[in-house]
C-alpha cells in the first residue's frame, strides 16, 4: 500500500511540470496536469495502482513548466491575473510566499482573490489545491507546499471572472440544480462557453436562484448538499460530457474540504462560488436529462467501486469516485456510487 512518502515521491517527480500540456504557443485548449491530484487519491484511498508505473505512463506527456519572465510582487500581481503566459512568474511567486508566511495564511489571503474566476481552467485551479490542502492537513513538507503554489499559480494565471452567485435565492441546491437553462450554443473549449454565459438571458436568474446561507453550520450543509445533487445529476446528464461534468462535482468537494482552513467569514463567498462554478458547467455542457435511475449494487459497494477505480485508473475517474464515495458516507445513497461507476463506464481507460 503506497504511503505520504510516496505522494512526496510523486510531487517531487512532477515538481518541474507546468499545470497543462498539448495546448496551442499561447497554452490555450490543452489538457491539464492530474497528476498530483490523481496520486493524492490513490496514496488516501489506498488504491491498488504501483504510483511509479502509473506515473511512468504519465509524465511522458506533460510539458515542461515555463521559464520565468518577470516578477510577481504586491504592487502589480493584478496585472498578472489571468495571463496564462505568466503562470511560471506565478508559480515562483507563490513558492516564495508559501517559504515566508505559514500556508494557511497565505491560502487565506488569496482565496477571495481567486474566488471569481473559480470556473476557469475547467476549475481545475481550486480542485488542485483543495488536493493539496488535504495533503498540508498531515505534512505541511515543503514538496507539498509547493504543490499547494502550482494550484494557486494555475487558478490565478487561468483566472477569468463569471457573474458568482449573491446568494439571495430560495432554492435547495437539488432543485436549483434542475431548473438550469440550457446553453444553446454548446460547442468550443469552456473559455469560449463561459463567454456565452452573459447572452443568455436565464442565467442571471438561473444562478442567482440557490439560498446561500448565513450560518457557518448551514453552510456546510447546503454545500454538502450541493455536492451530493451534483453526483447524482452525473446519472442524468453525464452522458452529455462525461469528464467535463465530473466537475460539476469535484469542484465544490474541493472548496469544502478547504473550508476547516479558512476564515469563517469567507465560507459564504466560497458556497456562492462553488455552487457558480456548478452551475456553469452544467449550463455549458449538460442537455437533455436522462430520467433513468439506477443504483449500486453488492454488499461492499465502496470496495467494489475503489477496485473498479484502481483497475481503470483515469484520473477523472479516480477523483470522481473519491467523490462520490464521500458522498456515499453522507447520505448512504447508493445511487451516489453508481454514478461514479456510471464515470468509469463513460470515460475511455489510459492505456496500458
Amino acid at each position: 500500500m503506497s504511503t505520504v512518502d510516496d505522494l512526496l515521491t510523486a510531487y517531487e517527480r512532477l515538481h518541474g511540470a507546468g499545470p497543462e500540456f498539448g495546448g496551442d504557443e499561447e497554452g490555450n485548449h490543452g489538457l491539464t496536469n492530474h497528476g498530483p491530484m490523481a496520486v493524492e487519491v490513490m496514496v488516501r484511498r489506498g488504491l491498488d495502482i504501483p504510483i511509479e508505473k502509473w506515473l511512468d505512463g504519465y509524465v511522458g506527456r506533460l510539458d515542461d513548466l515555463p521559464t520565468a519572465s518577470s516578477r510577481i510582487d504586491s504592487g502589480d500581481w493584478r496585472e498578472a491575473l489571468g495571463d496564462h503566459r505568466r503562470v511560471a512568474d506565478w508559480t515562483a511567486y507563490f513558492r516564495e510566499q508559501l517559504r515566508r508566511a505559514p500556508w494557511h495564511d497565505v491560502l487565506a489571503a488569496w482565496w477571495p482573490e481567486l474566488l471569481p474566476g473559480i470556473a476557469a481552467g475547467s476549475t481545475h485551479g481550486v480542485i488542485r489545491v483543495g488536493h493539496a490542502v488535504r495533503t498540508l492537513m498531515i505534512t505541511d513538507h515543503p514538496h507539498v507546499l509547493d504543490e499547494l503554489a502550482n494550484g494557486l499559480a494555475f487558478w490565478a494565471a487561468r483566472w477569468r471572472p463569471i457573474a458568482t452567485a449573491q446568494g439571495e435565492g430560495t432554492l435547495a441546491p437539488a432543485t436549483a440544480l434542475d431548473a438550469l437553462p440550457q446553453l444553446p450554443d454548446q460547442t468550443g473549449f469552456i473559455a469560449h462557453r463561459i463567454g456565452r454565459l452573459g447572452t443568455l438571458p436565464e442565467w442571471p436568474g438561473a444562478v442567482g436562484a440557490l439560498r446561500v446561507p448565513d450560518d457557518p453550520g448551514a453552510i456546510r450543509t447546503t454545500l454538502t448538499q450541493l455536492i451530493d445533487a451534483a453526483v447524482l445529476r452525473y446519472l442524468a446528464v453525464g452522458r452529455d460530457a462525461p469528464v467535463l461534468l465530473v466537475h460539476t462535482a469535484t469542484a465544490p468537494n474541493a472548496v469544502l474540504h478547504c473550508l476547516p482552513v479558512l476564515p469563517q467569514q469567507l465560507w459564504r463567498p466560497s458556497l456562492a462560488a462553488a455552487w457558480t462554478a456548478t452551475a456553469a458547467i452544467t449550463v455549458m455542457y449538460a442537455s437533455h436529462p436522462d430520467t433513468a435511475s439506477t443504483s449500486a449494487t453488492g454488499t461492499d459497494v465502496v470496495g467494489n467501486l475503489l477496485d473498479r477505480a484502481s483497475a481503470h485508473r483515469d484520473e477523472h475517474v479516480l477523483k470522481f469516485a473519491d467523490t462520490a464515495i464521500e458522498s456515499y458516507a453522507r447520505t448512504g445513497d447508493r445511487a451516489t456510487i453508481a454514478a461514479a461507476h456510471l464515470a468509469a463506464d463513460l470515460i475511455a481507460a489510459p492505456a496500458a
